[in-house]
């Protein structure tokens, strides 16, 4: 049943692989399996992409329903206590840059809620109790879970004010940033469409036609937030989140080097369908959104 709720969420036997440490060959085994107790297939093998039948359409939200209630009721009982720390997990550099920032004003609003922050870029199992509540940076909603939009981001060059009058000249068009240094981050989702340097040279390049668009990076990190730390430093210019180091562009110790920008993605808070602790999670959505 893990194997069918997996592969019926990603609509993928690889994904649901990688998720349970299995194989795609044994998530295959197992969901025939499971066709044989229910006597009827439940997916449509071919063609691609992999779609559930009629049958598998109406299992499937009942187990996903029923896995999540189970989740909920064992976290309850590890965890008893109404006051125990509400776990989050963000990614990174909207942790470090804009969650932990206004913490203190949780503390204000909330205090007999305390916070447990688990920063990292890696998606961290809800359903298996790894967090009570996250924040995802996506384009769509997860599927599976309650989540409501906090809010989309759009990305432009981003540099110190310290760094653009070493020069002395004006920046007037998007080919004068290329007399500045550039700040690279990897994208690790390996989205083609990703904000990164390589994109918006190449838009650029149609309003002007002097630009290279292959230019290559004269600093590139694996972490975004050694990226952004570069670029506080004033070592170069950076594509970044206006909603990441929007507290630097509010009180001036960042700016944007060149109006045109890139389209972002979304945050989302996310966490289980019937959780034990829904209310105290809606109270963060809240509180987000009075701080967005």
């Amino acid at each position: 049943m893990h194997a069918f709720e997996a592969a019926a969420r990603h609509g993928s036997f690889k994904a649901a692989a990688v998720e349970l440490g299995v194989t795609p060959t044994a998530i295959s085994h197992q969901i025939r399996l499971l066709e044989e107790i229910c006597g009827c297939k439940l997916f449509q093998r071919r063609p691609r992409p992999l779609v559930l039948t009629g049958a598998g359409a109406r299992l499937f939200p009942i187990l996903r329903n029923g896995f999540d209630l189970l989740a909920g009721s064992l976290a309850a009982v590890a965890e008893p206590d109404s006051q125990a720390p509400l776990r989050v997990t963000s990614p990174n550099a909207f942790a470090s840059r804009w969650l932990v920032p206004r913490l203190p004003k949780w503390r204000e609003a909330n205090p007999a809620v305390p916070l447990e922050i688990i920063g990292t870029d890696a998606l961290l199992d809800l359903r298996a109790g790894a967090a009570d509540v996250a924040i995802r940076y996506t384009r769509r909603p997860p599927v599976g879970f309650a989540a409501q939009e906090l809010c989309r981001d759009s990305f432009f060059p981003i540099c110190s004010p310290r760094l653009l009058a070493s020069d002395g000249r004006p920046i007037e068009r998007a080919a004068d940033l290329l007399r500045y240094p550039l700040i690279h981050f990897d994208w690790m989702n390996r989205d083609p469409d990703a904000p990164t340097w390589r994109r918006w040279l190449a838009t650029a390049r149609s309003i002007d036609p002097d630009l290279i668009p292959d230019k290559a990076w004269d600093l590139s990190f694996r972490e975004e937030l050694h990226a952004i730390d570069a670029v506080v430093a004033g070592q170069g210019i950076a594509i970044c989140s206006d909603v990441v180091v929007g507290r630097e562009l509010e009180n001036g110790s960042l700016v944007k080097a060149h109006p045109l920008s890139l389209p972002g993605y979304s945050f989302y808070v996310v966490w289980m369908h019937h959780s034990p602790r829904s209310a105290v999670m809606e109270s963060f959505l809240a509180w987000m959104r009075t701080v967005i």
